[in-house]
């Protein structure tokens, strides 16, 4: 099988699908409408988020047989079309997921003890301890929307505090022992801190609005390592001047391009965005939870394991 290569990734997924007897070609700078030209030379391709690939692009692939993802979301994929043409879709949501589970738990606890404001304010030489008086996680609820791979992840991580984990997915039954499953109205009535891990769907897609920000009871923080079309910005800005949303680690924005890399698709600064960056209860991070040394090779290799296991 001939295999077309479109980023770099770890090189140990080359080197083990070259040991596996795939033949393996590389091509990270030719653009869409080039690769295009040959695509119908290869039995599969590996991408993490250099363009999109959609029908078009899909129906010059006569011979492909798979798309191997090296990340969590395959959105970025016609996945309905791939799908109806015998398109195998392998993704490797496993091989970041412990990545994400402790950027999401180093968020909350920098939001919770003020380290990013102490730290710039330290280094301008004030020392305002009282005004720095940070906030415990124990005794604290702790709601997550999406209890797959990431989600477990990050509850696990949670197992050392004496906190509760509560979750809310579309899929029944997905709870275990270090998370209870509920309604959504019960987490919203309950949870002291939401964290996001859901896919990128029409569902997800700006699913954290006005009215589903002033469903919640109490007061609440806001983490999302997710997808950052999954916040409406605006709004939950307007929550963070009211104190409706007490803070928010942000590793994800709605103004992110599809391919990850870049942050504004023009050069116009939104003036929630604005906002964000002046205001002390928000850390920022530029799509990095899941993008750690370990994380590239257990990628890499999630991606090397589930090609050999479908097609040696």
């Amino acid at each position: 099988m001939k295999i077309l290569h479109l980023d770099t990734n770890h090189p140990t997924l080359l080197e083990q699908l070259n040991a596996a007897g795939f033949e393996n070609h590389k091509d990270y700078t030719s653009s869409k409408v080039e690769i295009e030209k040959k695509i119908h030379n290869y039995d599969g391709i590996i991408i993490r988020s250099r363009f999109s690939i959609d029908k078009h692009f899909l129906q010059q692939a006569s011979k492909l047989k798979f798309i191997g993802r090296v990340g969590a979301g395959l959105e970025n994929i016609d996945f309905r079309f791939a799908y109806s043409k015998g398109i195998d879709l392998i993704a490797a949501p496993e091989g970041n997921r412990n990545a994400v589970g402790e950027h999401s738990l180093g968020l909350l606890l920098s939001l919770f003890n003020k380290l990013n404001k102490a730290d710039k304010e330290v280094r301008k030489g004030k020392w305002m301890r009282e005004d720095n008086r940070g906030i415990e996680l124990d005794g604290k609820t702790i709601g997550l929307i999406g209890y797959g791979n990431m989600g477990k992840a990050f509850a696990k991580k949670l197992r050392g505090f004496d906190v509760k984990v509560l979750c809310y997915d579309i899929k029944p039954n997905v709870g275990d022992e270090n998370c209870k499953q509920v309604s959504l109205e019960n987490l919203q009535q309950n949870a002291d801190v939401l964290s996001l891990h859901t896919p990128q769907t029409e569902d997800t897609k700006q699913m954290i609005n006005a009215n589903f920000i002033n469903s919640f009871k109490k007061e609440f923080w806001l983490i999302n390592t997710a997808r950052g079309t999954s916040v409406v910005t605006k709004d939950l800005v307007k929550a963070l001047k009211v104190g409706k949303i007490l803070g928010a680690g942000l590793d994800v924005l709605e103004y992110e391009k599809s391919s990850f890399e870049n942050l504004f698709s023009n050069n116009k600064m939104p003036e929630a965005f604005k906002y964000l960056i002046s205001a002390d209860n928000i850390i920022l991070s530029p799509h990095i939870a899941g993008w750690t040394i370990e994380s590239k090779e257990k990628l890499a290799q999630t991606i090397v394991e589930k090609i050999k296991k479908r097609f040696s």
